[in-house]
């Protein structure tokens, strides 16, 4: 069985996407996507593929909106978020606790960054998600979702990073490519150190991006998942270990308004053979 694929290139995946390690029962075309975020999309909206990478703001989502996607029990991108929060070098923001009223950007408000460090702001630093006004430039990737009242969307073409440049923005949220510049600096004033306290006090790095199956492909997920295993030791795996993050992540996308209600365990693995764990 030959599955339709997309998923990003990572040390652990490069093994799969080239072809040298493989399956008697299936084997993956991955699509090329040169920024695998946009894949997730296609995937929610269309079912474009049978196997594919997805945040987990994009994943839940899915789920609150009764989208056929399986969740699988393997993390392909985790990363700490607090080195992704900017504001300009001259800036009056101090720390992250400064955030309240200011005009922060962010690609689009179900951002998996923006989730995790909404949630950030408000446990450790009592900056609530309304509280905030945040500029987005995108819709979310499930159609149906819409934004809260207290996020506004930036006008056509704009651009977030000569938004805050210009001073339109107070601080942006990046996603991997993390703009660069001596007039830019970090929120958080150590956010390696802010980042060692949130493994500290949580136990877990925070998930960006998981692995996904079409519910029609459930059957394959157990040969999905040698594929991946073989190919490479994934950051996170298994139902047990992945739970925290994925509780973490639910329970900030409710209090955010991202989803209506937190999937409960039984329902964030529905759908997969009892002996995928």
């Amino acid at each position: 069985m030959r599955l339709s694929a997309a998923i990003g290139t990572y040390p652990h995946t490069a093994a799969l996407l080239d072809g040298t390690v493989t399956d008697p029962e299936v084997a993956l075309d991955c699509a090329p996507f040169p920024n695998i975020s946009r894949a997730f999309a296609p995937m929610v909206r269309e079912g474009r593929f049978e196997v594919s990478e997805m945040a987990i703001a994009t994943w839940l989502q899915a789920w609150a909106h009764g989208k056929p996607i399986l969740l699988l029990p393997r993390v392909l991108a985790a990363r700490l978020q607090e080195g992704s929060l900017f504001c300009r070098a001259d800036s009056g923001i101090r720390g992250p606790e400064d955030l309240a009223g200011k005009r922060v950007g962010v690609r689009a408000y179900s951002q998996t960054t923006g989730l995790w460090l909404r949630g950030i702001l408000q446990d450790a630093h009592g900056v609530e998600p309304e509280s905030v006004h945040w500029v987005t430039f995108e819709d979310p990737h499930v159609a149906e979702c819409q934004d809260p009242p207290f996020a506004t969307r930036a006008s056509a073409g704009s651009d977030m990073v000569k938004m805050l440049e210009a001073g339109e923005l107070d601080a942006i949220i990046s996603g991997a490519d993390a703009p660069t510049g001596d007039w830019l600096r970090p929120v958080f004033p150590d956010a390696a150190a802010a980042g060692a306290e949130f493994i500290r006090r949580h136990g877990f790095t925070p998930i960006n991006h998981l692995l996904v199956i079409r519910a029609d492909r459930a059957a394959h997920a157990a040969a999905v998942l040698r594929l991946m295993d073989a190919a490479g030791e994934a950051p996170q795996r298994g139902r047990v270990a992945m739970m925290p993050a994925i509780a973490f992540a639910a329970c900030h996308a409710v209090r955010q308004g991202l989803i209506p209600r937190a999937p409960t365990p039984e329902e964030i693995w529905a759908g997969l053979p009892p002996d995928i764990a």
